[in-house]
């Protein structure tokens, strides 16, 4: 079949759609400019996320209708996703993973047993002051549906590292779990964020802060560690359409790298690629039948991680100056590069 040139650009066009999107900063974030770091772009964000909270949920009924809406399990809308939960299929409800959104602790005479509740991920008791159900204390940023058992068990134990499955750790603390944690570090950097000293990242998080001073070094990693899931960004969607405002570090974790340094998370748009100058790293060729090149003259410290046109990652390694995609699907393909903490990308086509 011969393909027409007008054909061929179409093509082009459909495949670099995901790369633009990906690049592009959301309308939400017009305000902000993102060529600063630290606390400056913090307060730039604070105040956008503040601004547009236009709509404070009341505790009862809002937020049971937004944790109804925006904690649907996506293989089964009829539940709910339960945070810190990880089994469903054994006899001890209290480690449930996802219940039915019908069965809350909501508007009930009797105990809660079997039911789930309203988990304030930053807990009330920890805020100075103390959160109460108004304010940070409705804010469903941080508010979750769990086990009513489970809730009991967290209770306001700080959080710390641990792997595995939810559970108390030494020292009174408490582990999140692996599937969760990614959502515990965004939900924290968040309230602090909009809630600034009644809601300290540090109060909520134990540990080292070794990498910024008002930010745990756990919240840092399990940032970096757990990406954001489907299901967070759709929450993050729904509260948005309820409250006004949205969560930046969903949208984007390498906000909270630019903030407070620490290990590199997912740069969903891209940002501060222009750091790099053009004779620091060059990326050859970018139309490829199975080796890149890095021109690494000055002996950078470098990592880099590849990824097809779905979001999959191909490929990672540090200052390797050869990239070989032979045996791969012809396409196009976004090499991640990560120099002093800055990210540049480029795209690549593999003939």
């Amino acid at each position: 079949m011969i393909m027409t040139k007008k054909k061929m650009t179409r093509i082009l066009a459909f495949l670099l759609l995901p790369f633009y999107c990906l690049a592009q900063i959301p309308e939400y974030y017009s305000s902000v400019n993102f060529g600063l770091t630290g606390d400056d772009l913090k307060d730039e964000l604070a105040v956008l996320i503040s601004e547009t909270h236009v709509n404070e949920l009341d505790y009862t009924p809002d937020v049971w209708n937004a944790l109804k809406a925006g904690d649907l399990d996506p293989e089964n809308t009829e539940n709910v996703l339960l945070i810190y939960g990880y089994n469903d299929n054994d006899e001890d409800p209290d480690n449930d993973r996802t219940r039915d959104k019908d069965e809350s602790c909501h508007n009930t005479s009797g105990g809660c047993q079997g039911q789930w509740v309203r988990e304030h991920v930053y807990p009330r008791s920890l805020g100075n002051p103390n959160l109460e159900y108004e304010g940070p204390g409705s804010d469903a940023h941080h508010l979750r549906p769990i086990d009513f058992y489970m809730n009991n068990s967290r209770s306001n134990k700080r959080f710390a590292d641990g792997s595995g499955d939810a559970v108390v750790v030494s020292g009174g603390y408490f582990y999140p779990g692996d599937e969760w944690k990614g959502d515990i570090a965004r939900m924290m950097m968040y309230m602090y964020v909009r809630y600034q000293s009644q809601c300290l990242a540090i109060v909520v998080g134990s540990g080292d802060t070794t990498h910024s001073e008002d930010m745990p070094d756990i919240f840092l990693e399990w940032n970096a560690e757990d990406p954001v899931s489907e299901y967070e960004m759709n929450r993050n969607n729904v509260l948005n359409d309820m409250q006004g405002n949205r969560n930046p570090f969903i949208d984007n974790p390498y906000l909270a790298t630019i903030i407070w340094n620490g290990p590199n998370a997912e740069n969903t748009w891209l940002l501060n690629s222009d750091s790099f100058l053009k004779t620091d790293l060059i990326v050859y060729p970018t139309v490829t039948t199975g080796t890149v090149y890095v021109d690494n003259a000055d002996n950078h410290n470098y990592s880099y991680t590849l990824y097809n046109m779905v979001g999959q990652e191909v490929k990672s390694t540090s200052a390797d100056n050869k990239i070989d995609l032979e045996g791969n699907q012809s396409g196009i393909y976004i090499l991640n590069i990560v120099k002093n903490n800055k990210t540049k990308s480029f795209r690549i086509l593999l003939k």
